[in-house]
């Protein structure tokens, strides 16, 4: 029979109504309101954008031609582009409040074997998001100790692309396991955790805006755009990677207490939060600091070093810490929850389905914690950064087409936020996002394919015929 018709087709596509029965009858812990929704959005959005990506593409990290101030342009640049994915997401996520993000509405929308590819993506995307993010706290745990007195050893410091001498990452990749470990307590807890984290991060951006205000040297800000708007816009797709925790956020729809009224208002909110601190920040940082001489690794610390205020370098490098945290929670929740969903519509094995008593899918949250640890203690946070681009690039484009053609096919299905200038918005999320893609280095397109191509190996071999939309799925007789 061929695949492209009968029971096996990679154009089947999930019933709406079939997903939404199942998300009444998940094991899944349901204990996630509006602002909690809202702070794994912002949690996931900022943190190494500010943190890290914002100093690494100001100053090229000796990589890239510098940005220098122009970064703002980078991030607005990068934001516009997302927000036009978001409107995308809050019409999805308020008519299919379901674990599983882009993978579930390019299934339901594009048919089986575009979600597959796009779930096969993030999985990969989450875990290196998790593991740059890892990267990105090392940099201000080692400023950390160092403002104390403590010299970490350079070769557990980071890998030699990053500090000379070093060997493997170490802080990485504990502050990974650390992660691991947190979510498998269970959403509840994960989420009072985010509350309280995400409150923390929130106040230390405004002391370090508020503060870095004064110290603000208005020639730092020329040249503005020192090596031209081409790099400006490769920049952009690099920082793209600070601009879209809402994504990951989007996946655990199904643990809300009410997904299709919270997820479209936590969606636009997040990021509404989020870019608008981002503008701010950038413009305190390039202007504390002249972009030559900032740290790529820990620009905030550097910059209020540089202004004599070294005790101030070491509580940032301290908080930012703790702050970025939460943007590793919310993508090791994301990978999760789309492994989840993989599993459970049998294009996975159901082992990875299994939640314990808490309904927290333990085996996925440890083999994502584990394997983002091994990523992020031997690669460099620039290759890590693209890798994750790509794939998230390539996940907003399947969302925006999506939206488009559901919106054609299935008028009738309640939708409890509808994006307006359909379809000129999600038009404009597809080219931006492919314009941002092409801006990334071809090893990065190679790397995405390497990856892309293994994971159709799987759905051939394995997904195609398990699929429980297969009549004659072994998952089905199984349970029989």
């Amino acid at each position: 029979m061929s695949i492209w018709s009968g029971s096996q087709s990679i154009l089947r596509r999930k019933p709406i109504t079939e997903m939404v029965e199942e998300s009444g009858e998940s094991h899944l812990s349901k204990s996630l309101g509006l602002w909690q929704l809202t702070a794994i959005g912002v949690g996931g959005i900022i943190g190494i954008g500010i943190f890290t990506l914002a100093g690494l593409v100001a100053n090229g990290g000796g990589e890239a031609p510098p940005v220098g101030p122009a970064v703002l342009i980078s991030f607005l640049i990068a934001g516009l582009a997302s927000a036009a994915a978001a409107l995308s997401y809050s019409e999805f996520a308020g008519m299919i409040p379901f674990a599983g993000s882009a993978y579930t509405y390019g299934y339901v929308a594009l048919g089986e074997l575009i979600g597959w590819f796009i779930g096969w993506d993030l999985l990969l995307e989450y875990t290196a998001i998790v593991a740059v993010v890892a990267i990105g706290i090392s940099g201000y745990f080692s400023a950390f100790m160092e403002g104390i007195g403590v010299q970490i050893p350079a070769w557990m410091e980071g890998t030699g692309d990053t500090v000379e001498g070093g060997v493997i990452n170490v802080p990485a990749i504990v502050v990974c396991l650390l992660i691991a470990w947190i979510l498998s307590r269970g959403t509840r807890t994960f989420g009072r955790f985010e509350l309280i984290a995400v409150g923390l991060k929130i106040a230390l951006i405004l002391f370090i805006i508020g503060l870095g205000f004064f110290f603000v040297d208005p020639g730092n800000y020329t040249p503005f755009m020192p090596s031209g708007f081409g790099p400006v816009l490769a920049g952009a797709a690099t920082v793209f990677f600070a601009v879209f925790g809402y994504d990951a956020m989007s996946t655990a729809a199904e643990e809300s207490v009410d997904g299709k009224k919270y997820m479209p208002k936590a969606i636009l909110l997040s990021l509404g939060i989020a870019m608008t601190l981002y503008v701010l920040a950038t413009l305190v940082l390039t202007g504390m600091q002249n972009y030559t001489d900032i740290n790529p690794t820990a620009g905030f610390a550097s910059a209020f070093e540089s202004v004599g205020l070294p005790a101030v370098a070491t509580i940032i490098s301290a908080f930012a810490v703790v702050s970025i945290l939460t943007v590793m929670l919310t993508f090791l929740l994301g990978v999760t929850r789309v492994w989840f969903s993989m599993s459970r519509d049998g294009l996975l094995p159901a082992w990875f389905s299994a939640t314990d008593r808490r309904g927290t899918p333990q085996r996925v949250t440890w083999i994502a914690g584990i394997a983002a640890a091994l990523l992020a203690g031997v690669f460099p946070i620039r290759a890590v950064a693209d890798l994750t681009n790509i794939g998230i690039l390539a996940a907003f484009v399947v969302v925006s087409i999506a939206v488009i053609v559901l919106r054609r096919t299935r008028p009738d299905v309640p939708r409890s936020f509808r994006l307006p200038l359909m379809p000129v918005v999600p038009a404009f999320g597809v080219l931006a996002s492919l314009f941002l893609m092409f801006q990334l280095h071809w090893e990065t397109w190679l790397r995405f394919a390497v990856w892309l191509i293994i994971g159709l190996v799987i759905y051939i071999f394995y997904s195609r015929k398990h699929s429980l939309m297969n009549p004659n799925s072994p998952r089905h007789r199984a349970v029989q």
